[in-house]
């Protein structure tokens, strides 16, 4: 049996599987896992009290966790985490998020992978490992395309007079907010990048309008120039994972054509594609 965990900082997604992706058994949702904010006993407490119970497995299991947070300095002791907490486990071994996005979208082959959520970071993948990797930077310095740097393109277009009335209008209505209160919240109040990336479900709904469609395309242009071009490897496989990408796949489509990448691999979430890996 194999156990794969995608985990953020919000939630995470567990797969018990036998011998083929198939044979799924059993899907668990638990608290999110992220080593960079959370202590070794408090990692070991989800997954005793929110995983254990709900896995019934005879015999080991090989667990392949992959997550935010999980640096490759913080690797090891996440293993040694998920060997005290899972009795029964095999084999482990924890990863990168970036790394789990890489297997899912290419397996073992090579390519150019992507995550565009909340924050963005992409790598070039050799089959096994990444070969390459623009530093993501943050939504301050860097993560193009993401919702976050969306949001923050949306928010000085608002209030500078890049939109229509009309727009800013509709959302200072739907939000409830005012120029003072995105001050505050992106200034002096925590996660300011969730707040940013909050303006997206808006974005999406209004997309009919020609500014916000190109607000979308020029934040996914800003990401292939300063992140995909670097890579050098025009024409291999391109793949995305995450909800910008989702969502908004039909102008991330378009933009990539704009730079010569014709055919892209987009999915929502990694679990299925790290299941396939696993069990290939």
């Amino acid at each position: 049996m194999i156990l794969v965990a995608d985990s953020g900082s919000t939630k995470t997604s567990w797969a018990l599987s036998g011998s083929s992706p198939d044979s799924v058994t059993v899907r668990i949702e638990t608290q999110g896992i992220n080593p960079f904010h959370q202590d070794a006993g408090e990692i070991e407490h989800v997954v005793r009290s929110e995983l254990l119970p709900r896995l019934d497995v005879a015999g080991d299991v090989d667990v392949y966790f992959y997550g935010s947070g999980c640096t490759i300095e913080q690797e090891p002791a996440m293993e040694s985490v998920l060997r005290r907490a899972i009795p029964m486990c095999g084999k482990v071994e924890a990863h990168g998020d970036l790394l789990g996005a890489a297997r899912a979208l290419c397996g073992r082959e090579p390519g150019i992978a992507c995550i565009l959520g909340t924050g963005s970071n992409s790598c070039y993948y050799d089959g096994r490992d990444i070969a390459m990797n623009v530093p993501a930077l943050g939504y301050i310095l860097g993560d193009e395309g993401s919702g976050a740097v969306l949001g923050r393109m949306f928010m000085n277009a608002l209030f500078k007079g890049g939109l229509p009335e009309t727009i800013r209008q509709k959302y200072l209505a739907e939000s409830g907010l005012t120029m003072a209160d995105v001050i505050r919240r992106v200034y002096r109040e925590p996660l300011a990048n969730r707040f940013l990336a909050s303006v997206s479900p808006f974005i999406h709904a209004n997309i009919g309008e020609p500014e916000l469609k190109e607000l979308v395309k020029n934040n996914f242009r800003s990401f292939f120039q300063s992140n995909i071009l670097y890579y050098g490897h025009v024409g291999e496989p391109l793949g995305f994972v995450g909800s910008m990408a989702y969502y908004y796949k039909e102008l991330l489509t378009d933009v990539a054509s704009e730079y010569g990448f014709n055919e892209l691999k987009i999915i929502k979430n990694p679990l299925e594609g790290l299941l396939l890996y696993h069990n290939a």
